[in-house]
């Protein structure tokens, strides 16, 4: 299955319409199926005074509260049917995730064929409803959560409307960037084994090995931050890849998809080919004369492999020789 890989373009955008063009251009060259953006209202987001998280002051400084800086990365109604438009130019879907319900009632009026539902929001229950109601496709990341966590939000979008076959379920460590040691991978697979859902990964580390080993362990939806440059002013810029780490990224998926194969252990097409060559087969080790019988010390094992296999050498040794053979001479009974 084609593991779905999304281009976070976010906030990185930094306000500017033309960045965020510039970002659908990468997302598309590099391959990414989706582009998507965050859409939101500041007021209806965060409170005047909520604070910054520790990696959002790291990037972008303290002199200014979450809502300034969140008001600065608001996308307007214009940008957003500018982004729209300019991804179906490129042949990329366009994709958002909406922070508060009025956001998500917007986006749902433009037509958003799946719904992302960020971690932040896992524990948000009138959300949770109204995005099960409208039985789309979600995409629910699980960053700060525990099974317990994902549990009651999965019941709450199936009670709203959504059956859990539409659910894929990201696991996620929310920082930025995520600390390598803190990962920890396999837990996409509990959360598959605990639910039976599909499952991916939202990518918060550096660099690009841990999403391609995702895809190895079963994820079928990537998520990635884009960026058109890490050591842009903003809060995800870091923990982000550039465009053409991107496209490496994705070309590697690719690989990874074609190398995992059906699980089914047998010779390939191109292996039958070598298979003579790279095997072994009973040969004379000195001159046999007819009537001799075979033994360890006139016959062994060399190539190529297109005689009688090792594997039956003690059926051969006893035997008498139908004919003379000479040194190297492939064996015959």
């Amino acid at each position: 299955m084609k593991t779905l890989i999304i281009a976070e373009a976010g906030v990185n955008h930094n306000g500017d319409i033309e960045m965020a063009k510039a970002l659908i251009d990468a997302a598309a060259d590099a391959g990414a199926d989706i582009v998507k953006f965050q859409t939101f209202v500041a007021e209806k987001l965060v409170t005047g005074v909520a604070r910054k998280a520790d990696y959002q002051v790291t990037n972008t400084g303290s002199n200014e509260s979450q809502y300034q800086m969140l008001k600065r990365l608001e996308l307007t109604n214009q940008m957003h049917d500018e982004l729209i438009a300019h991804s179906a130019r490129r042949g990329i879907e366009f994709f958002s995730t909406a922070f508060d319900l009025q956001s998500l009632d917007y986006l749902m009026n433009l037509g958003m064929k799946r719904i992302k539902i960020p971690s932040g929001e896992i524990t948000n229950l009138p959300y949770l409803r109204r995005i099960g109601s409208f039985a789309k496709q979600v995409i629910l990341s699980t960053g700060m959560s525990n099974l317990g966590d994902i549990e009651a939000a999965l019941e709450v979008l199936e009670q709203a409307g959504t059956p859990r076959s539409q659910i894929v379920v990201l696991h996620c460590n929310t920082e930025y960037p995520a600390p390598m040691n803190e990962v920890n991978l396999k837990a996409m697979q509990s959360i598959a084994q605990a639910f039976g859902v599909q499952v991916g990964f939202s990518d918060h580390t550096e660099g690009t090995e841990i999403a391609i080993a995702a895809v190895a362990l079963g994820a079928c939806v990537i998520e990635k931050h884009l960026t058109l440059d890490c050591s842009l002013s903003g809060p995800d810029h870091r923990a982000s890849i550039e465009p053409k780490d991107l496209a490496n990224m994705i070309r590697s998926i690719r690989n990874i998809e074609l190398a995992m194969g059906d699980g089914v252990k047998r010779p390939t097409l191109s292996e039958k080919r070598n298979k003579p060559i790279a095997r072994k087969s009973l040969v004379a080790s000195k001159v046999i004369l007819a009537g001799e019988k075979f033994t360890s010390d006139n016959i062994t094992a060399k190539r190529p492999g297109s005689g009688i296999s090792p594997m039956s050498w003690d059926d051969v040794i006893g035997r008498q020789a139908v004919r003379d053979f000479q040194p190297d001479e492939l064996i015959v009974l």
